[in-house]
């Protein structure tokens, strides 16, 4: 925070010098934002409310809360909910992030009345509602087009410009204009009041001035402490505007690594890059897939192949906050469609069991849980250490041991650092203490081992 106060101000002295008559606005902030209580110790379940049944309603969705939080996910991410523009849209359906109006229902997922009782239902049940949010761009048919064109950007012609070339059913929103950053806080706001969700996921965060998320968080906590999470991965987000932020880096390492492209030299350098570059109370989003990868690059299958099992153990036991997509605890293997119809298929199969255990786990040992709450990670050195990574963290009476053969070949390997497993556990019963006693120990590929004093 004291960076971005620090450009801030430099902003300020300049402009002062160029146009000492010229009167700039100061935003008192606090030096800091934290995620409220409620998020240190879940994981976060996105939800494509349009495929997730055959309805693709918000009712349909609503008899599904059971399994969601029996997985261990308690925070609940809507993937947008608004009215889709109609012109110039894509597919049958349209864009989810083509929207119409910030204040209303997409009537094909629902009514008002129907998200306020999924949120009351979420709340029962001690879960949390955070709902997708469009700031960077609209569909040309927004009513606002109408209002307020001089919102947006215009190009030398005064016509209405996509933000990125290929987004053709979107245009670009102009925050050089105060009246649309009072509007946009004001929409957030109403949904809210409105319906007593509980923070926002800020669509390419990245791609709106920080100074923005600032005072809209700002804002927002007068009304509620809220989560708010960015689809960014810069670190000033996380000074005070946002709780968490993605982390697209790990996850491109992790499919290179389950391609054979990097080796787990890459994984070790990265988190020692981290640990230096976020607060310890930040919180990181760690995923193997979500709804723009699972359409656009590829399902888990597609991507990680036979390492899916290691990899969703390491981001469940990774310093940071676990996502899961939906259909992903049933080992969704097809890219769903984003401008149409297509449903979810729910077939229950070993990987709900696998992921519950996981998550369910996450939830309670300490040692798990996100930012200052949990332990810090601490690696554990091998005679193999372009395959083998292991690690351990530690919060009160909780400790976890995690160990990965991270290639495509058996690996054997001694420790070089000293390990200690008294009082640890399998969490998954598939043999972990008796490949531990061996000398050296050798793992399968793509194996895993997660020790834990079971909760």
């Amino acid at each position: 925070m004291i960076k971005a106060l620090f450009s801030i101000l430099l902003m300020f002295a300049v402009i002062s010098c160029t146009n000492p008559t010229k009167k700039v606005e100061v935003i008192d902030l606090p030096t800091t934002s934290s995620p409220p209580d409620w998020a240190k110790n879940t994981s976060i379940y996105e939800v494509n409310i349009r495929q997730y049944t055959p309805e693709g309603t918000i009712n349909a969705f609503s008899e599904h809360l059971d399994s969601v939080k029996t997985l261990g996910t308690d925070i609940i991410w809507l993937m947008p909910i608004f009215p889709i523009g109609a012109k110039n849209h894509k597919g049958e359906l349209g864009s989810a992030y083509s929207v119409k109006d910030y204040r209303a229902v997409n009537p094909d997922l629902g009514t008002m009345a129907d998200l306020q009782a999924l949120v009351t239902k979420a709340h029962s049940m001690d879960m949390h509602v955070i709902l997708d949010w469009v700031a960077n761009h609209t569909s040309w048919d927004n009513k606002l087009t109408k209002s307020h064109r001089n919102w947006y950007h215009l190009d030398d012609k005064g016509n209405f410009t996509p933000p990125v070339a290929d987004w053709s059913d979107v245009i670009h929103l102009n925050y050089e204009k105060k009246g649309l950053r009072k509007y946009m806080i004001e929409s957030m706001k109403f949904w809210l009041d409105s319906a007593d969700v509980d923070g926002f996921r800020c669509d390419v965060a990245k791609m709106v001035p920080t100074d923005f998320w600032e005072e809209a968080r700002k804002e927002l906590d007068k009304v509620k402490p809220v989560f708010m999470l960015a689809e960014a991965e810069q670190a000033d987000h996380l000074d005070y505007a946002f709780d968490m932020n993605y982390g697209w880096e790990l996850y491109h390492i992790i499919n290179e690594i389950a391609q054979g492209k990097k080796d787990v030299t890459h994984l070790t350098e990265y988190l020692k890059k981290y640990k230096t570059t976020y607060g310890p109370n930040a919180y990181r989003m760690n995923f193997i897939t979500n709804h723009d990868e699972n359409s656009w690059n590829g399902t888990i299958n597609e991507r990680l192949g036979d390492a899916e099992y290691a990899m969703a153990g390491l981001i469940a036991t990774l310093p940071g906050m676990t996502l899961i997509y939906s259909g992903q605890e049933v080992g969704l293997d097809k890219r769903l469609s984003f401008f149409d119809k297509d449903s979810i298929e729910w077939n229950e199969n070993k990987f709900r069991p696998f992921y519950r255990t996981l998550l369910q786990h996450k939830k309670h040992n300490h040692a798990l849980w996100n930012g200052e709450a949990g332990g810090e990670m601490k690696t554990v050195t091998t005679t193999a250490p372009t395959k083998i990574f292991a690690f351990t963290r530690e919060k009160d009476d909780d400790k976890v041991l995690a160990i990965f053969n991270f290639s495509s070949e058996p690996t054997s390997f001694e420790f070089t650092d000293k390990v200690n497993t008294d009082g640890l556990e399998d969490l998954f019963n598939h043999g972990a203490k008796d490949k531990l006693s061996n000398s050296p120990m050798v793992m399968t590929s793509w194996d895993y081992i997660i020790l834990t004093n079971k909760r």
